[in-house]
């Protein structure tokens, strides 16, 4: 198995060239979190998730979390891991300074998030939900919970989740049925829960539950959910823990992937009902709770970067050391990544990676204006833009995933079906990402109907301004970047082409969805690669000789070539006056 390598200069190109992270870091609140020291951080975090934490994702793989007499027992190979984490501050760099956070902009952590997926997928899935209940709580929580609860979940010492599926209740969470009874200053919780990633475990000293409940006069539907807070142990006046909670897990989930991440079914209130809180209003918890899951779903998105990086290490390594056939120039037998074939799959993986990654730090970027640039109308702009990418980051990126590490195995020939290579389990880990925090399917409902029908396509519209834009800013260039800045002109108008055949065909948005989404993840990705090799170019004029930069350029040449291409399908799928997916019968798929 290849040791991994945090891409550290490929995080501050983009950092320093796509997000502007020199202005970046202007903003109100982040005045501290300077070029300089991101720059002295990163290595510090690349030296602490290469040597530490990457050395356990196999050893997770093959001893999974499991459930042993009532107690959640996690990888002896986490042993001591965590709390090294937390002791590094690595948990959540971009918590709040008002109670003990960094303060680092989101764009700083998720390059820091993005160490800890690649080195372990599923052990980033307890600071990941983590962050997701600070952003809920930071935004509907009470003064009094946060002073309680946000300090210990900021550094990691408590841990977090997010409590929405039940047996009956998946992507439709009008059918909840766990409860929630008013008792004094507090509510009694019961109900079941199910799929709860870090339910519970032995790493932190607590767990703090984000839970679904409807109370005992709520309507029925979506508009008679509210959202409780329920701590594994209660927290005493003064800061400390005290009794344990009515709430367990019960399960632990045998998984494809993802071991070293307990995947639980809690009972909460099996001994009379669990004591919870109330976060934001009653009967608005999927308001808040959404909050929490478009914060997740742009991690899952980013995930997929993080193992994809990994099996693309993995498979370069293995196809520099593998010798096997003849390659012309190369005399005797050659390392395999001398063949054409080898090559094009290896591209393939890093252009995707690179594009979802520049996906995913445009959208992070934008999300840090949204809450810190000091112009209110710039703030509204990025929100509206966060809305719009976030099924984008998660659908895309997490797709993406599936043929990088499937790629991956593929390079390793039969040896990438053996176990013991580790290529299979970067496979098995990513398989998970279009499945949670909303399906693929979801996203892409998401994203055509309600972010692009709902404004009439405005949003939308501005991100092709920004291809056609860069497109005019490219205009005197040369080379291989004139030809992108060509291949990005046409990719503008097929955009357009689809969003206005999208805007006058609505009652079709659900059949061609897929395919819309999938037009413009390429697009979208294709336009900031675009832009990073037009950088890159310009670091060239000015007399460097760093290979990088011209790989920048060939990984974008190679994606506008080999990936790109694809847009012609998905727009002429989405353009389809007769959508063939219409004309499909349920009845069709019984056995004749």
């Amino acid at each position: 198995m290849s040791v991994y390598k945090a891409p550290q200069q490929e995080l501050s190109f983009i950092l320093e060239e796509l997000v502007g992270y020199d202005e970046h870091c202007k903003m109100p609140g982040y005045e501290e979190a300077s070029s300089d020291m991101v720059q002295a951080i990163l290595p510090e975090a690349a030296r602490f998730f290469e040597e530490v934490v990457a050395p356990t994702n196999w050893a997770c793989n093959e001893q999974a979390a499991h459930l042993d007499n009532g107690k959640v027992i996690t990888s002896p190979a986490l042993d001591g891991i965590y709390e090294q984490m937390v002791a590094g501050g690595w948990c959540c760099l971009s918590g709040d300074s008002d109670y003990d956070g960094a303060g680092f902009p989101g764009v700083v952590d998720v390059a820091v998030q993005e160490m800890l997926q690649s080195a372990n997928l599923g052990f980033s899935l307890l600071p990941m939900l983590t962050r997701g209940v600070i952003h809920a709580l930071n935004l509907y929580g009470t003064g009094d919970q946060k002073d309680v609860y946000l300090g210990n979940l900021i550094s990691g010492v408590w841990s977090g989740t997010m409590n929405l599926t039940e047996p009956q209740a998946g992507t439709d969470l009008s059918a909840v049925k766990t409860k929630a009874v008013p008792e004094g200053d507090h509510f009694l919780v019961s109900g079941q829960k199910i799929y709860i990633t870090w339910g519970d475990h032995d790493l932190a000293e607590n767990v703090i539950h984000l839970v679904l409940a409807r109370l005992p006069d709520a309507p029925a539907g979506n508009h008679g959910i509210s959202l409780f807070l329920v701590p594994k142990f209660l927290v005493n006046a003064d800061g400390s823990l005290g009794e344990r909670n009515d709430v367990k897990a019960v399960g632990v989930e045998h998984k494809l992937g993802i071991h070293s991440s307990p995947t639980c079914t809690m009972a909460f209130g099996d001994n009379g009902g669990a004591v919870g809180y109330l976060v934001g209003p009653e009967n608005k918890g999927l308001m808040c709770m959404f909050s929490m899951m478009n914060n997740a779903r742009l991690s899952v998105g980013h995930q997929g970067i993080g193992v994809g990086e990994r099996a693309y290490q993995q498979a370069v390594a293995y196809a520099s050391d593998r010798v096997q056939g003849k390659v012309q120039g190369i005399e005797g037998n050659a390392p395999i990544i001398n063949h054409p074939d080898v090559k094009r799959m290896l591209m393939q993986m890093r252009s995707m990676n690179e594009a979802g990654r520049a996906m995913s730090f445009f959208t992070i970027a934008a999300e840090d204006r949204s809450h810190r640039h000091p112009d209110a109308n710039q703030r509204k702009v990025d929100a509206e833009l966060v809305e719009v990418m976030t099924p984008l980051v998660k659908g895309w990126c997490t797709e993406v995933a599936m043929e990088v590490t499937s790629l991956g195995v593929q390079v390793h020939g039969g040896m990438g079906f053996i176990e013991e290579t580790g290529a299979a389990q970067h496979m098995r880990d990513a398989r998970i990402l279009p499945i949670y925090e909303g399906t693929n399917g979801i996203q892409a409902l998401d994203f055509t109907g309600r972010k692009c029908l709902r404004d009439g396509g405005e949003v939308v519209s501005r991100l092709i301004t920004g291809m056609r834009q860069t497109v005019a800013d490219l205009s005197s260039s040369t080379g291989a970047v004139k030809g992108l800045a060509t291949a990005l002109s046409t990719t503008a108008e097929q955009c357009q082409q689809a969003l206005d055949y999208v805007l006058s065909h609505s009652e079709k948005s659900p059949s061609l969805a897929y395919n819309y989404m999938m037009l413009f993840g390429n697009s979208v990705s294709f336009w900031l690669l675009v832009k990073l090799a037009a950088a890159a170019q310009r670091h060239i004029d000015q007399g460097s000789d760093n290979p990088y930069y011209g790989q920048k350029i060939k990984t974008a040449t190679f994606f506008s070539s080999q990936i790109l291409t694809r847009n012609l399908a998905y727009v002429a799928s989405v353009v389809t006056e007769s959508n063939y997916a219409e004309e499909i019968l349920a009845a069709d798929f019984q056995a004749l």
